[in-house]
């Protein structure tokens, strides 16, 4: 884990001075992932990480969590709430008719992490600084981020970590255990956990990716899943022919 944290540092400070920015700007949920990329952003420019808390009907736990890590690890932190944005592009862009309500759930949440990003975009091009993204393997594989929200980002530290790696370094890095112990969770919405959202658990999906092993029915479930967010993990299309 030594080795691993020394190598993404120095490639973190790669990024930045490759970019010609200046320094780094992440969000931090009070989750394990952003907690992981907190920690490996300061260690590469102790003077130049910004965390962003960007509350959004946000569970007051998690804030207190990013706020506990920001202060153990001497990290920078903003503060934008995003409360009353969201409910006024919410009532701003309601369609008219009947909405299948799970549809609409679904894309209500998705409103949280793409507000998110703008803000640290605007924060980001008034500094010069890059997006940090807090995905990881695990998540990247099977799509679950939310495409031009958290999956939005200049560089991705941890693209190559499975859940169980970041847990590892998280331990190493120092996180407190709380954080590493907490149900992953994208705090989409009340009681809302990654494991219960995808139907699978992070170690099933650990050792798909990393064996290619599982239960039939889980394997053939995350290769639904991976078919289903391909477009995720591509440029947008456009026509191979000219006009």
């Amino acid at each position: 884990m030594e080795e691993l944290a020394q190598k993404l540092v120095s490639w973190i400070r790669k990024q930045v001075e490759d970019a010609g920015c200046k320094g780094l700007v992440l969000g931090l949920s009070g989750g394990i992932d952003s907690a992981v990329v907190a920690v490996l952003c300061k260690k590469a420019l102790p003077q130049n990480t910004l965390g962003a808390i960007l509350p959004c009907h946000s569970i007051v736990d998690d804030m207190a969590d990013a706020k506990a890590l920001a202060k153990q690890f001497d990290i920078e932190t903003t503060t934008v709430v995003l409360d009353s944005i969201y409910d006024s592009l919410m009532a701003a862009i309601a369609l008219p008719g009947t909405i299948d309500e799970k549809k609409q759930k679904l894309a209500l949440a998705n409103l949280k992490p793409r507000l998110r990003m703008t803000s640290l975009y605007y924060i980001a091009n008034q500094l010069n600084y890059l997006v940090v993204g807090t995905s990881n393997k695990s998540e990247l594989a099977v799509g679950y981020y939310t495409k031009y929200g958290d999956g939005g980002s200049d560089i991705i530290p941890m693209g190559t970590l499975v859940k169980g790696q970041v847990r590892e370094l998280a331990a190493y890095l120092g996180i407190p255990q709380q954080i590493i112990d907490k149900p992953p969770s994208a705090g989409l919405w009340s009681g809302q956990t990654d494991e219960m959202e995808m139907g699978i658990t992070y170690d099933q999906l650990d050792t798909y990716i990393t064996c290619g092993e599982g239960d039939e029915g889980i394997c053939k479930q995350i290769e639904t899943m991976v078919k289903a967010s391909a477009h995720k993990r591509k440029p947008a299309p456009i026509p191979p022919f000219d006009a």
